[in-house]
């Protein structure tokens, strides 16, 4: 076995993981970033949409591209194509290559992983996750189907939608999910409008924005959860009161059965339809990938505001374990923004903690100033409560974990 010995071991190579990395080694730091991908960029290799306010476009994979190039100049050593099979005492992270990698700081990065749906069928080719047709249809130029049906209405499945008409990709509409333990209240007609109604100003597209818009009128409310019919926008139907029943087809996704909703989601059992497809999209939403922090004892939190179970964190971004910090999607569901701005925070605090900072209260400020003005700045919230789960999270902490003195708690750590 090799041993190797780091400052800093980030695990995930996405936008807050090699944030955190480029933060730490412009400090001084020896860094490491282990990921299981062959390239760099998590999420960011599917995102493409154009920012309202600034007109440009967020390309991701550029991005990427750009963090990827700025890692390649500094002091850090990039395990690609590589998986994590255990962290140890006094921080040992041993990976399925061999590696064994020493170090006083671990930064979680994980990220977050998609939520399955499922219907009869929807293990067939050709039905996929919504991100996946993102990753498809953006980074790689392959079309995931030319007729394809979206099943959850939701922010994420709204802007994929929009991007797959980009691409030259018929969209035939987005259904409800059948009501189940599994999409909760994702099939409600009623909630789902309700809550997309509050994302007018926070919309990544203008076709997403303009729904949202409309999204607030009553008027356009009792219309999406009274009338069978499907709302047009800019070309794609929205189904409210239609829901996918099951994917068919002998060999692959050739059609896909519908059924109507009643008002509150429950299925009308009158005479289903049939829709020829070639490709079913699933949204369910996104929830933190929080094994690892589990496996070395981080105490945690379920939050349903942040997306699911989450390792409690103080406000520099460490764990209740001393030398493990988080970052991005691990924390809570938030934009890759947001995420980037947690990693400058959660490197700008590890440098601290190493003495590599001449002035570490006011660094760590500024960082976490920039975390608060990009987070208001987002251009819309996976979960309409995000604030209110981000204050649970810290009342939790302070509850729990009375903070030392600053100056003591400096003095502890210095070198």
């Amino acid at each position: 076995m090799k041993h190797t010995n780091y400052d800093l071991v980030v695990i995930g190579a996405g936008p807050a993981g090699m944030s955190a990395a480029i933060q730490a080694a412009m400090n001084g730091a020896k860094v490491a970033i282990i990921d299981e991908n062959p390239i760099p960029g998590g999420k960011l290799l599917g995102q493409l949409y154009k920012d309202p306010k600034s007109n440009e476009w967020w390309i991701g994979k550029d991005i990427a591209k750009m963090m990827d190039e700025k890692i390649k100049q500094l002091p850090i050593t990039c395990f690609q194509e590589s998986e994590v099979w255990g962290i140890f005492p006094h921080w040992k992270v041993n990976l399925n290559t061999g590696e064994e990698l020493s170090t006083k700081n671990i930064l979680l990065a994980t990220g977050a992983a998609e939520k399955a749906i499922p219907i009869p069928g929807w293990t067939k080719p050709g039905a996929m996750a919504i991100g996946a047709a993102q990753t498809l249809a953006n980074y790689h130029r392959v079309k995931p189907g030319n007729k394809v049906a979206i099943i959850g209405i939701d922010p994420l499945s709204l802007t994929v939608a929009h991007e797959l008409k980009l691409a030259g990709i018929h969209v035939i509409g987005i259904f409800q999910p059948p009501a189940s333990k599994f999409s909760h209240e994702k099939s409600n007609p009623k909630q789902t409008i309700s809550y997309l109604s509050t994302l007018a100003h926070l919309a990544p597209n203008p076709w997403l924005k303009g729904f949202a818009k409309m999204a607030k009128q009553p008027f356009i409310q009792t219309l999406s959860t009274h009338l069978p019919f499907g709302i047009n926008v800019q070309g794609v139907p929205l189904y409210f009161r239609k829901t996918i029943l099951e994917i068919e087809g002998e060999q692959q996704v050739e059609q896909i059965k519908i059924a109507n909703l009643s008002p509150n989601g429950s299925i009308k059992r009158t005479a289903n339809k049939t829709i020829k497809v070639d490709c079913v999209c699933i949204s369910g939403g996104l929830y933190p990938l929080t094994e690892l922090a589990t496996l070395v004892g981080c105490k945690m939190a379920y939050m349903k505001e942040l997306g699911g179970h989450i390792p409690l964190h103080n406000a520099e971004m460490e764990t209740t374990e001393k030398g493990i910090f988080v970052a991005g999607n691990i924390t809570g569901i938030e934009s890759a923004k947001v995420a980037i701005a947690q990693g400058k925070l959660a490197g700008t605090a590890i440098s601290g903690r190493m003495g590599l900072l001449k002035n570490v209260k006011p660094a760590i400020q500024k960082a976490q100033k920039q975390l608060r003005l990009t987070r208001n700045d987002s251009l819309f919230h996976f979960h309409p409560q995000i604030e209110q789960g981000r204050k649970k999270v810290q009342q939790l902490w302070d509850q729990n974990f009375p903070a030392k003195e600053e100056s003591d708690q400096w003095k502890q750590q210095m070198p």
